[in-house]
């Protein structure tokens, strides 16, 4: 009974995540339902070993673990995960900790967290983001549940997590579902940004004729200025790579039909909830959507019969696209927080905006130099009605903004698709416009359904318009 935590389900991400665990110094029990497969972790596990218990049954997992014991599920998410604490609960006893570390929506989190509250045993909903690597060397992790059990856990999480100029990437955020909605967003955020680069990459591609290695220096180069973040970096490496097989480009032998798990949806679904605004991500999800349709897109090719037109490759072009992406990235991020500012006001939460950012600067996929520049911003006003106008994001919005406005028109008179950077562009349009298109919607509304209406030279609502019978 000397393990510091327990993990149960050995797949990719909970090895590596065992394995980070151990490197750092805490010993771990590890338990798979294939027996086999655990003992084989631990064979491969090296000098590592020795930290790690490897447990045939949950029995002999919660006598490894002293007391109270935190126990990682890393399972698929959804029923697997109430089938894992179903086992699970009559083997643990009062105080001891169920931690989801998979990528579980948080409406499944809030009810588990309810669920086991009057049970003895408490529950944490962890999003960990960064991938295999992440998992294996330092994530960016978001805790959600009580204080007093992440308490129980800092010292494991905050060792194993990513740091940032030596500051953990990793933190307390509030009750229940917290941590996993938080998460959630990040990959509604990831979902944006993603997108938007591909688009930028069809402008090279599609528009002036380059092939990916010719396009991979432009992305190195903007990693090294303001667009510096992960994304940008791995896209630069994955347009100079080399298909072994073949010899041409690797990206150039992948389909174009991407895959998506959920979490990327779920947040255009949350805003729309909650009825916030986040036209980038959901611009995303659907562009992913209709990449699936591949077989439907070919078709529509040859009815239409047209590709984009080309487009002079220049230095002037280039700045606009570099300029582009900072202006749209900036509103996804914005969108992204607002989700996130709504749901902590509906679900009591407090989520602490500056300390978000920090938590992604470093481990995360959506890590970037703006994330800094996004927690001073937060600290300095906690609660902004938007980033779009906090100073600094103010400022560097206006200046990108033109070339925003050029890259997307480019799309649209080139037959470029830029669905993402195209909702970005209009976000701000219309979040910045004092005086919308609404009135006639609301004069619409009124005439066929007698909604009713607000006036701009008198207070309240409910006025008619002469359309309406008796309205005067």
């Amino acid at each position: 009974m000397d393990a510091d935590i327990g993990l149960i389900g050995l797949g990719v991400m909970g090895a590596n995540l065992a394995l980070n665990i151990a490197e750092k110094g805490h010993r771990i029990a590890v338990f798979n339902r294939t027996t086999s497969k655990t003992h084989a972790f631990v064979e491969a596990a090296g000098d590592l070993a020795d930290r790690i218990v490897p447990c045939e049954t949950l029995e002999e997992l919660a006598a490894a673990i002293r007391p109270p014991r935190p126990v990682i599920i890393m399972v698929q998410a959804g029923d697997a995960v109430d089938d894992q604490i179903a086992a699970l609960r009559p083997v643990l006893a009062a105080n001891d900790i169920i931690i989801d570390a998979g990528n579980a929506n948080f409406h499944d989190t809030r009810r588990r967290f309810g669920e086991l509250a009057d049970s003895g045993l408490t529950f944490i909903g962890m999003g960990v983001s960064g991938g295999a690597e992440g998992a294996r060397h330092g994530p960016s992790i978001m805790v959600g549940g009580t204080q007093e059990s992440y308490d129980r856990v800092s010292d494991v999480l905050t060792a194993i997590s990513a740091k940032f100029e030596g500051t953990p990437c990793c933190a307390y955020l509030g009750s229940d579902g917290a941590g996993h909605f938080v998460k959630t967003i990040h990959n509604g955020i990831e979902y944006g940004d993603m997108q938007m680069i591909a688009e930028i990459y069809g402008v090279f591609r599609d528009g002036m004729g380059l092939q990916a290695a010719q396009i991979a220096p432009y992305f190195a180069a903007w990693n090294q200025g303001p667009l510096e973040s992960y994304l940008i970096e791995i896209s630069a490496a994955v347009l100079d790579a080399t298909d072994p097989e073949t010899g041409s480009p690797m990206v150039d032998m992948i389909l174009d039909r991407a895959g998506q798990k959920g979490t990327g949806r779920w947040s255009a679904i949350e805003a729309q909830t909650l009825g916030i605004p986040a036209t980038t991500i959901e611009a995303a999800v659907s562009a992913r959507a209709l990449s699936s349709m591949k077989d439907e897109r070919l078709a529509a090719a040859g009815v239409y019969a047209h590709g984009p037109e080309p487009v002079a490759l220049g230095d002037a072009l280039v700045a606009d696209l570099e300029q582009a992406l900072i202006a749209a990235k900036i509103a996804a991020y914005a969108q992204g927080f607002a989700v996130l500012s709504a749901a902590s006001d509906e679900y009591g939460w407090d989520l602490p905006m500056s300390t978000i950012a920090e938590v992604w600067r470093e481990g995360c996929i959506i890590r970037s130099r703006f994330l800094n520049a996004m927690s001073q911003a937060f600290a300095a006003d906690p609660t902004p009605e938007n980033l779009l106008v906090a100073p600094e994001f103010a400022k560097l919005m206006k200046e990108a903004l033109p070339a925003l406005r050029r890259t997307v028109a480019l799309g649209a008179t080139s037959g470029l698709p830029m669905p993402a950077l195209s909702a970005a562009l209009a976000y701000v349009n219309q979040y910045t416009q004092g005086r919308g298109t609404a009135n006639l919607l609301q004069a619409q509304r009124d005439f066929f359904g007698e909604h009713g209406f607000e006036r701009i030279d008198r207070e309240g609502g409910g006025f008619h318009g002469p359309w309406v019978q008796g309205a005067g």
